[in-house]
């Protein structure tokens, strides 16, 4: 072993003194986090531990968390898409090792203000509307669909969100639409770039105030926010089904996903509390009438 990693495990086996924080740091997924804040929020009531919950993105965290191990680097993070493998790659370069737990399922969803229309799309109307340019309406796609301008809000490319639009909805329709493997990852993963796709931060709350404040533009965001805001937005069908937590949790909501929280192995034991709030988590996460399904965790079934 090099005298620095070498350094590294002496610090580690000697956490229980000055070298250790005294709270727990988790990162990662906008989407996750909600439910990372609730249960950690519960936790710090029922036992005194801290932990100290950041929205960077499912991208941003896998960075943050892959980059070491030691008090410098978190502990855990939230994912709503499981690790990339150039990411485990990172991990292990790193002597990264770690726990993938997944907490449940979370549908993507094609929101609008509840000021505007109840709207139906199929997979392959969002895909034409979000990639290619010669549509400048809604209607030009489908004669069915509004005369409003294509305006819609995405997630950015750190976002775990936007991997799964990509994968479920554009990669989906153009399966639909008969293409190989090979065809639609080369031909389905690009949006325009002409100002109807806008790309937002990691903030999903932001996006709904847009939409509030304009009832013509949509933007794709996880269930637990539709969930959250009900008295402001409206989600969209897609395929003829519209996103509820029955229709996610049964399968029928096709553009749906599975979401995760990573624990480094390292860090157990170490960081006080990481352990017990690993357990606590899981446990609340798999309950469904925790406080994470009542704000839209759709748990394991």
């Amino acid at each position: 072993m090099k005298k620095s990693l070498l350094a590294l495990a002496v610090i580690l086996a000697t956490a229980s003194n000055a070298y250790a924080r005294d709270t727990i740091v988790s990162v990662g997924s906008s989407t996750v986090y909600p439910f990372t804040t609730i249960a950690a929020e519960r936790f710090a009531q029922d036992t005194g531990s801290r932990v100290i919950v950041e929205s960077t993105g499912t991208g941003g965290g896998m960075k943050l968390f892959c980059n070491g191990i030691g008090i410098q680097h978190p502990d855990m993070t939230g994912a709503s898409r499981a690790i990339k493998k150039k990411e485990a790659e990172k991990c292990a370069a790193n002597n990264v090792t770690f726990d993938e737990v997944q907490i449940g399922f979370d549908g993507i969803t094609i929101s609008n203000s509840i000021a505007g229309p109840k709207v139906s799309f199929t997979k392959e109307q969002i895909f034409k509307a979000v990639s290619d340019t010669q549509f400048k309406l809604w209607a030009d796609i489908d004669p069915r669909l509004l005369a409003t301008p294509i305006s819609i809000m995405v997630p950015p490319p750190t976002s775990g969100t936007r991997d799964a639009f990509i994968e479920l909805v554009m990669h989906g329709a153009c399966k639909e639409m008969g293409m190989s493997k090979k065809e639609y990852k080369a031909k389905c993963s690009t949006m325009r770039e002409d100002g109807a796709v806008i790309i937002m931060g990691e903030n999903d709350n932001l996006i709904v105030e847009k939409l509030v404040a304009d009832p013509n533009m949509f933007g794709v965001f996880g269930f637990s926010f539709l969930d959250s805001n009900l008295d402001k937005v409206q989600g969209s069908k897609v395929n003829g089904v519209a996103p509820t937590f029955a229709t996610i949790a049964d399968g029928s909501y096709k553009v749906s996903r599975p979401l995760f929280v990573y624990f480094k192995n390292d860090h157990m034991g170490v960081i006080p509390g990481l352990a017990e709030f690993k357990e606590y988590y899981t446990k609340m996460s798999r309950d469904a009438d925790s406080p994470l399904a009542a704000v839209g965790l759709i748990p394991l079934q």
